[in-house]
């Protein structure tokens, strides 16, 4: 990258001229977020920031599958996110809290491209449509559960895979294993068993996610900047409070996802477990009302720093890549004029 003195000269200039504490010209035009980026530079952004959301606290999400079992063998009981994942490491080896990372890696990737591109997209046109391109709820709120659908599709067999290879005592040696097993005795139906209860879940849940940021984008960054502070505590505050709203559908889907065989035994389910409604039944039979709201710390604790962490890193690339596409045209026009004809 080129460091140009007269634009530096310039911009100490400007910040002279501008000492009262306004911004300048030149800041803004560095530091706005850009409002029409590219598709391709949606999705890009999107899928860094998927995987980075799902692999930088992956083990929390692993304890966090684990207390949700209904009925939990008692080596596999812990009070605590910090003492689970000790006696994991400490029992079961210091890569076991890692199980099930290489088909979320997998799955995040594709699924964030469509996720935050699909969601950048509707919110812009509905904005349009009723706040003349302003902020709106309504425009965020249906952007981001549009968005969801198409999100799920391509990480609900993800999930399942990854959650079966995150309990206790899973009884698959590999990824490819517990893919083949579930499609040889469950049927490839048993992939999106969950898939209502997931959308039924991650719709408020997203709804709720891009609510709450944008709310808090509009109150700490109401110029709409780059500045990587705000989408970190905007990030951290969207996922906390969506996970604690949504835990007991989490609940549930765990469940449906991992066909926990203890459980269904004592619940007298014969056969696969299937569908909301008898997950939400389950559940409650088994536990009450507390059943539902197993593993809520280890999901807000997993889900602030992860959303923190996707927020920030989609903000800072989607800005990066915009910022540097004229110049990648720019350099694609002119090797192909170089180019003999």
């Amino acid at each position: 990258m080129e460091l140009r003195s007269d634009a530096v000269l310039a911009r100490v200039e400007m910040s002279e001229v501008n000492s009262d504490g306004g911004a300048s010209e030149d800041d803004a035009n560095y530091e706005s977020l850009p409002a029409h980026a590219s598709l391709g530079t949606h999705m890009t952004a999107g899928a860094v920031a998927g995987v980075l959301e799902h692999t930088v606290m992956y083990p929390v999400d692993s304890v966090k599958t684990r207390m949700q079992s209904l009925q939990p063998d008692p080596n596999a009981q812990y009070r605590s996110v910090y003492g689970a994942l000790k006696r994991i490491v400490r029992t079961e080896g210091l890569l076991r809290p890692l199980r099930g990372l290489n088909i979320t890696v997998l799955g995040a990737g594709p699924a964030h491209a469509l996720y935050f591109a699909c969601y950048e997209r509707i919110k812009l046109s509905l904005s349009d449509v009723i706040q003349n391109g302003g902020n709106s709820h309504i425009a965020n709120g249906v952007a981001g559960s549009v968005a969801t659908v198409l999100h799920d599709a391509i990480m609900n067999p993800a999930e399942v895979v990854k959650q079966r290879m995150q309990m206790y005592n899973s009884p698959y040696r590999s990824l490819y294993d517990c893919v083949l097993t579930i499609s040889r005795k469950e049927g490839l139906a048993a992939f999106y068993r969950s898939y209502s209860t997931q959308l039924t879940m991650n719709i408020p849940f997203q709804a709720v996610h891009f609510i709450t940021y944008e709310f808090m984008q509009e109150h700490f960054n109401p110029e709409r900047q780059y500045r990587p502070e705000t989408h970190i505590v905007s990030g951290a505050a969207a996922g906390a409070v969506s996970a604690a709203i949504t835990t007991p559908l989490d609940v549930c889907k765990t469940l449906l996802n991992t066909q926990e065989n203890v459980a269904l035994s004592s619940a007298h389910v014969s056969g696969h477990l299937s569908g909301m409604v008898n997950a939400l039944r389950t559940v409650y039979r088994l536990g009450g009302v507390p059943a539902f709201f197993k593993g809520i710390r280890a999901r807000v604790i997993y889900q602030m720093p992860s959303t923190a962490i996707a927020w920030s890193v989609y903000e800072f690339f989607k800005y990066f890549l915009t910022q540097h596409e004229p110049h990648m045209q720019e350099l694609a026009r002119n090797t192909h004029k170089a180019s003999p004809t």
